[in-house]
């Protein structure tokens, strides 16, 4: 005869209750590049769908539903890459700030700001020589140029670049950055 390890348990507990979901908050505190990327990311969605639909539903696939939505994503990552930049939500490594004197720290993280503006100015520009490479070359099934994707790559680097400047003159103006004292940047108990 067995027992119940846990026989106070209510087995019909639900594991996740409403009260453990944060508030959706879309009162307009949102930048062109998030609305972008959500509708990219709807398409995607929506293609991905089809594919699936046509594949298993009507056993017979769109053969270019693939390659879009691979062409999606790309332009999904790279407008959301100016979205993370913005909010300041790309991966950090703080913890050598927290050992550092306040004005080294300060220092180091001026130069982060500055390598950020750099490197995505640079990626702009050689995104903006590789159009110029390629040209009008057209996508595998579609008949659509390839420069179409890439202007979506072109913009996402753009707006990173500058979202970039922009983080850098908050970061100088409020006198510390994410860096340098990461608990100014957690809401309401979430996480960076």
């Amino acid at each position: 005869m067995t027992s119940d390890p846990h026989p106070d348990k209510d087995v019909h507990m639900p594991l996740i209750s409403i009260d453990d979901h944060a508030p959706v908050d879309l009162s307009g505190h949102h930048a062109p590049e998030d609305w972008l990327a959500l509708g990219l990311f709807w398409l995607m969605c929506t293609v991905v769908f089809l594919q699936f639909f046509t594949r298993y539903v009507l056993n017979d696939s769109f053969a270019w539903t693939e390659e879009i939505a691979r062409y999606v994503l790309i332009a999904v990552i790279y407008v959301g890459t100016a979205m993370c930049v913005r909010r300041n939500r790309h991966i950090h490594v703080d913890f050598i700030y927290r050992l550092l004197p306040a004005t080294a720290g300060r220092v180091l993280s001026t130069f982060v700001d500055v390598l950020r503006i750099v490197f995505f100015a640079y990626a702009t520009w050689i995104m903006w020589k590789l159009m110029a490479i390629i040209g009008s070359d057209e996508m595998t099934m579609i008949k659509l140029p390839m420069n179409v994707i890439y202007y979506f790559v072109l913009a996402g680097l753009g707006m990173s670049a500058i979202r970039s400047v922009q983080v850098t003159i908050d970061n100088w103006r409020q006198g510390y950055s994410i860096l340098e004292n990461p608990e100014a940047y957690m809401d309401e108990g979430n996480t960076i």
